[in-house]
């Protein structure tokens, strides 16, 4: 097979192996592909020093984010495999991440693309979160080796070798195919990523509006349906994460300022190698990554600050019930309850300095610190919601329900 041959099968596996997956359209088990990406996805030697994988940043137990609770309850962002050297956000999930579209405009606002920052478009591979699997190999903060025929190397040396060259033909491994092969790792992580193993659709909540039988009568407490009614009014959360129809995805793929303060623990501070500002750094997001491009570079002022809309699905997932998570896009917060009500009241605390203190303290604090970055920040959809204590509790109980892996009770019974 010529290096020709081997970038029309990248072609086609754009289409076919990496499209989203929709429940109930896959046959059980993964394909060959999507077993590449599995292996792919958790193999610590496609790193410089052997020791760090996609896994070590998104884990499946904790909802294919951030596995390690001492980082999430600190600086939430994970160091690279290089002792010493760290990123500048917190790991966003890596499920649903396959149904976000090529990064455009619509309207005013943008839409699609991957990482908090949207630079992984989709522009490339023709899929987001193919371009985006292939970033963290070769960034120095992260696993950090040096050329995309490194990479190439490693794989074309694995365990796995033989399914690499099965899934893609047996030129993949010529190293007069390096860029082409390197695309189909990308490809193949996406795969993985869009499998029913990641994308489950499993949680509390696809349960009882899927109704999968009367004798299961799946339904939400009555918490929880208070909780879904204030998520779809009062609490103005519908705007952003959208609940309704069937397996909803709880993201528009959006990007928005919160306000959220600095994490005044971000190990990125201190990495002055790579960060030459320091402390001085401010993380302007998408409009970052905005003023990089010429096409774009005129929006960057309106989008100053803003980050992509996450999905809710999976936020509270963790392997025990006080396992600590992170929750925005440098894990300022500590907690579901921390973060909504900030978004509950952050226009109506006062201001307060940039706390030297966890999250939860600044919550007892009966104040907010200034947001990063004070341009562009969301007045309309939240910051004065008017929510009592017991409607924020009842909100957390629905975003509870969101977790995959929710175990349906045995027919005749209900939960």
């Amino acid at each position: 097979m010529t290096a020709g041959n081997v970038f029309l099968r990248t072609l086609f596996c754009v289409s076919f192996f990496v499209g989203p997956v929709v429940p109930g359209s896959a046959a059980q088990g993964l394909t060959a592909n999507e077993e590449l990406g599995k292996s792919l996805f958790f193999d610590d030697n496609l790193s410089i020093n052997g020791n760090q994988s996609c896994a070590a940043c998104h884990g499946p137990a904790v909802g294919w984010t951030g596995p390690n609770e001492d980082i999430n309850a600190h600086g939430s962002v994970y160091e690279g495999s290089i002792a010493g050297r760290f990123g500048n956000r917190k790991p966003p999930s890596s499920a649903y991440a396959t149904f976000s579209p090529i990064l455009h405009m619509s309207r005013e606002d943008f839409v699609g693309g991957n990482f908090w920052d949207g630079r992984a478009t989709g522009e490339k591979l023709g899929n987001p979160a193919a371009d985006q699997a292939l970033g963290p190999f070769l960034n120095p903060l992260e696993q950090a080796l040096d050329t995309p025929a490194d990479v190439v190397e490693r794989v074309c040396a694995g365990s796995y070798a033989a399914l690499f060259m099965e899934v893609w033909g047996e030129a993949v491994c010529d190293p007069a195919n390096v860029d082409a092969a390197y695309d189909a790792i990308g490809l193949s992580i996406a795969a993985y990523e869009g499998s029913p193993e990641v994308n489950a659709f499993t949680s509390k909540y696809d349960a009882v509006i899927g109704k999968k039988g009367p004798q299961m009568k799946i339904q939400l407490t009555a918490m929880e349906k208070q909780g879904r009614a204030l998520f779809r009014g009062k609490a103005k959360c519908e705007r952003c994460h959208p609940s309704k129809g069937m397996a909803p995805l709880f993201t528009d793929f959006t990007y928005d300022n919160l306000g959220v303060p600095r994490n005044p623990e971000n190990p990125f501070y201190d990495e002055l190698d790579f960060n030459p500002l320091g402390p001085d750094w401010v993380d302007l997001g998408l409009g970052g990554f905005l003023e990089t491009r010429a096409d774009y570079a005129e929006f960057a002022d309106d989008n100053y600050g803003k980050q992509k809309v996450p999905t809710l699905r999976n936020l509270d997932k963790r392997p025990f019930p006080m396992f600590v998570k992170a929750y925005g896009h440098n894990g300022y917060f500590k907690s579901l309850k921390g973060i909504v009500h900030f978004y509950n009241t952050r226009d109506v605390k006062p201001r307060c300095a940039d706390p030297l203190t966890p999250m939860e303290e600044a919550l007892a604090q009966d104040c907010w610190p200034e947001p990063e970055v004070a341009e562009n920040v969301n007045t309309d959809e939240l910051g004065d919601l008017g929510l009592s204590d017991e409607e924020e509790d009842a909100i957390v109980a629905f975003l509870k329900t969101l977790s995959d892996g929710f175990e349906t009770p045995a027919a005749g019974k209900s939960r």
